[in-house]
């Protein structure tokens, strides 16, 4: 058994919940906030046979993309009150990954 922890960002979590569910995956859905940005997360735990990794990994990686967004700079630490954000182009999207062994599963 593996537990797959799946981190996506908000705007495509419930396109891969959905196609999770569809599959007939079980996914227990938590709503997280990334650091960098301070944006909206799905972190999803899904609970399957080692032989079904590859196949959540898969609908995961094809229901979240990768694309970029205009943000302002994050103020630096000890910046004095003269600090002028600016605009700046980063990538979001996505997913992160961990896959872990689980040792026992019981479903009471």
């Amino acid at each position: 058994m593996k537990l797959v922890l799946a981190i996506v960002n908000d705007e495509d979590g419930n396109k891969v919940l959905s196609a999770l569910n569809k599959s007939g995956f079980s996914v227990t859905k938590l709503a997280t906030t990334g650091g960098f940005l301070r944006a909206g997360n799905m972190t999803l735990l899904i609970g399957t046979d080692e032989d079904k990794v590859d196949e959540v990994i898969k609908i995961i990686s094809e229901k979240s993309c990768r694309r970029k967004q205009i943000t302002t700079s994050p103020m630096p630490i000890g910046a004095t009150s003269a600090f002028t954000p600016y605009p700046i182009e980063v990538e979001i999207g996505g997913a992160t990954i961990f896959v872990v062994d689980v040792e026992r599963f019981e479903k009471v």
